[in-house]
């Protein structure tokens, strides 16, 4: 069985990663995979007019680029976090993990990656990190559950 394992450091996913084990060693052949999708968007509100990839020497003093590869380098060591403390929910009862951690629009990512590899399920956290999360079902886990072919999906409160 080929699980995907869905995260973004919500207490929500938290949860479904420990369903994910759950369900993970009752299996006799199990192929485990954490993903964390992240978005490229600015993330940086005191450069307002530049995106993530367009600041350079040439446009930004040399203090706002100290700042802007700084809050950079903190995003990327959060996001390898984010990874790294779901998988280890597995490797800490010894069993092998596969760590994924890509950008792009979370849901279509995560379809893309469960197609791909063949996932015969996927475990995602009924809410995550976004806006408005206690009045609807999370927008990435709702498309992941209308979307998802020749799999299960299971959506963890």
């Amino acid at each position: 069985m080929k699980i995907l394992v869905c995260t973004d450091g919500s207490e929500h996913s938290k949860r479904a990663v420990e369903k994910a084990y759950s369900i993970a060693v009752g299996c006799s052949d199990v192929d485990v995979a954490v993903i964390h999708v992240y978005e490229k968007k600015p993330e940086f509100p005191y450069l307002p007019d530049y995106e993530i990839g367009s600041v350079t020497k040439d446009n930004v003093s040399t203090e706002d680029l100290k700042k802007f590869e700084n809050m950079k380098k903190q995003f990327e060591e959060e996001r390898q976090r984010i990874v790294d403390e779901a998988a280890e929910v597995f490797e800490s009862k010894g069993m092998k993990v596969r760590k994924i951690l890509l950008e792009g629009h979370p849901s279509e990512t995560i379809l893309g990656v469960a197609a791909k590899e063949g996932s015969d399920m996927i475990v995602i956290g009924s809410r995550g990190l976004g806006g408005l999360k206690k009045l609807f079902l999370g927008s990435v886990s709702n498309a992941v559950i209308q979307q998802a072919k020749d799999c299960i999906v299971s959506v963890v409160k």
